[in-house]
């Protein structure tokens, strides 16, 4: 992969982050200095680097796409404070540091997560050089990936899967919602703040989906054989929330097997593309040799 590319979207999206926060008024700050806390605490900001490029390899306009990039990771970041709190997974740790309800209380991190999601379309809204066909697009296709037929249906999936098996098929449709939906808005949209076509939009999306079941995949094998610090928070939450993995019902090697072949799945979909698929393609291969 380009990791000189990788870096520069990732230092502009950290540059510009903060700038999608309000200030906050009438003795509020602990509001905005939650928000801020967990956009900033690190990451590979990988859902927004994906946004980036795919509209920088339509039109070949990355800067575009900066507003939608930013909301992506404002709405991935409000789903990991609130994955975080003793309703859900109860970590108390995230990227190495402390989670956000650890550091400001239960309440104000939840506060900060609806903020953040509220907060991120007001970023959609000021695309200034996206068309309004594209941000009203935009906007549907962001509610409909994060709500109840995308992320949030498949986080209510996951823990009404916890303490009983669960059929493959089941697994899927979990992780096609819980992490390919978040995915697929952030390719989707950098096609539509380049104006990309239907076919476009369309292989976008199966790229994300199917990089999105990759991930997953390398997510619940790191979580039996990865490394606390480098990963940032603990291991062996599945197993101890007794939940169903790709692991415990493949085992390590297979599962392995099948990330590999989500990707090759994935890349393949980039063929309608007529420009560099390079970054997009190393990309994906990377992600599955990934130890974080």
């Amino acid at each position: 992969m380009n990791n000189e590319k990788y870096s520069f979207y990732l230092n502009l999206i950290n540059e510009n982050l903060s700038s999608y926060v309000p200030e906050s008024l009438n003795n509020q700050d602990v509001i905005s200095e939650a928000m801020l806390y967990s956009l900033n605490i690190g990451g590979k900001r990988i859902r927004p680097v994906l946004t980036l490029e795919f509209c920088n390899l339509v039109c070949g306009d990355y800067k575009k796409a900066l507003p939608f990039a930013c909301a992506i990771e404002m709405i991935h970041t409000y789903s990991l404070i609130h994955d975080d709190l003793p309703c859900m997974d109860n970590d108390d740790m995230r990227r190495g540091q402390p989670s956000n309800h650890k550091k400001f209380g239960e309440a104000n991190a939840l506060l900060a997560g609806d903020a953040l999601l509220t907060h991120a379309f007001s970023a959609v809204s000021s695309a200034n050089d996206v068309s309004p066909q594209s941000i009203i697009k935009a906007v549907s296709i962001l509610s409909e990936c994060s709500g109840v037929n995308g992320m949030i249906g498949g986080q209510v999936l996951d823990l009404k899967n916890e303490g009983k098996t669960v059929s493959s098929d089941e697994l899927l449709t979990t992780h096609t919602l819980k992490t390919g939906a978040l995915i697929k808005a952030a390719c989707v949209l950098g096609c539509l703040a380049g104006e990309a076509d239907k076919r476009q939009i369309e292989s976008a999306g199966l790229y994300a989906l199917n990089l999105g079941m990759a991930f997953q995949v390398v997510d619940d094998i790191l979580d039996v054989t990865g490394d606390e610090k480098t990963l940032g928070k603990p291991i062996g939450s599945d197993s101890e929330n007794e939940k169903t993995t790709f692991i415990s019902l493949y085992g390590i090697d297979k599962s392995y097997k099948i990330a590999k072949e989500y990707t090759l799945r994935a890349v393949d979909s980039l063929s309608v593309f007529d420009n560099d698929i390079t970054f997009l393609k190393d990309l994906a291969f990377q992600l599955i040799e990934r130890k974080s």
